[in-house]
């Protein structure tokens, strides 16, 4: 007998909604929210935010959910606040104290040891994390009392800037970096590498790939809103904005469509600057549509996702630096 499969529950809608998300309350539950919000068949998020964070927080719908991977990969910004001279096990304001320090350092101190963290580095990520030890996320065996003990990851940072210093206590930094950068790992760092120890006591997201923090709306305008009150959806190809654009003729588009790569040499004078040659991503343009997305390796321009073969209008760039 054959299988019948069930009819998925909800709308099926496509697109993106950026939710400025308030503290004390996780990302899967702001996606529950929304989920239910929209009655939407399929929703997820552009990235975690811990739940002292707040800032942008992407919302998928539908197809949008495809490009979440391209979203995750994205420059992320952010500001936080640093507590001098108390660590926690958690390394912000949620965990337990386990130390503390007299030492202040000065501003000039503390833009000495800046640079020490700033482009290609290692971290170890928060023991309050979801990283898995032997099957296991971090933060539940933490939560159990095992002790955890994480390996140093690659990490980049383009950014690590003292921006305010209320008080000798209280620094405050502004931060842009690539994909999984933990920011508590950073303030507990850098503390250290002042000779004291910190905490995060404030953390704020202000961009996630395109999505910048003038895009969010509260998450009061999805909860108990009718469905004709609810805030529109960005376009599903929005997310990819901030990858750079090949322009690409109708012919050549054709030929990715069917799986055949294009030599980089016959695309010379086109391969914008922000491409890289190798390994990196670019969007696969004809006129103002988007065609897919191809990469660059081994010279050549190979088809990575398609989105058919008349493409979709792509939403104008909006990145800031």
């Amino acid at each position: 007998m054959a299988q019948r499969h069930r009819k998925p529950k909800g709308r099926p809608i496509d697109g993106w909604l950026i939710i400025d998300k308030p503290t004390a309350i996780g990302s899967t539950d702001v996606v529950a929210i929304c989920k239910r919000g929209f009655q939407a068949q399929k929703c997820g998020h552009g990235g975690t935010l811990d739940p002292l964070a707040t800032g942008v927080l992407p919302i998928a719908f539908g197809a949008a959910t495809k490009t979440v991977p391209y979203v995750m990969d994205g420059t992320k910004q952010y500001r936080f606040t640093l507590h001098l001279g108390e660590a926690r096990d958690s390394d912000d304001a949620d965990g337990n104290v386990t130390g503390t320090s007299e030492a202040r350092p000065t501003d000039e101190q503390i833009r000495a040891a800046l640079p020490a963290f700033i482009g290609d580095i290692m971290q170890v990520p928060p023991i309050f994390s979801a990283i898995k030890v032997a099957g296991e996320r971090a933060y539940d065996l933490a939560r159990a009392g095992e002790a955890v003990e994480l390996a140093a990851r690659p990490a980049r940072v383009d950014r690590f800037e003292l921006i305010e210093r209320p008080d000798a206590d209280t620094a405050v930094f502004f931060v842009e970096s690539g994909k999984g950068v933990y920011m508590r790992s950073l303030a507990r760092d850098i503390a250290k590498a002042c000779g004291t120890v910190g905490h995060i006591t404030a953390l704020r997201r202000l961009r996630v790939g395109p999505f910048l923090e003038r895009d969010a709306v509260p998450l009061a305008a999805v909860q108990g809103a009718a469905a004709e009150g609810l805030p529109p959806l960005l376009p599903v190809t929005m997310a990819l904005a901030d990858i750079p654009a090949l322009d690409l003729s109708e012919a050549e588009a054709a030929r990715l469509s069917f799986g055949q790569p294009i030599s980089l040499v016959d695309l010379m004078g086109r391969i914008p600057a922000a491409a890289n040659p190798d390994g990196g991503l670019a969007r696969a343009m004809v006129g103002e549509r988007l065609m897919g997305l191809a990469r660059l390796e081994e010279g050549l321009l190979k088809p990575e996702r398609w989105l058919g073969r008349e493409g979709e209008r792509m939403a104008p760039a909006r990145v800031e630096a």
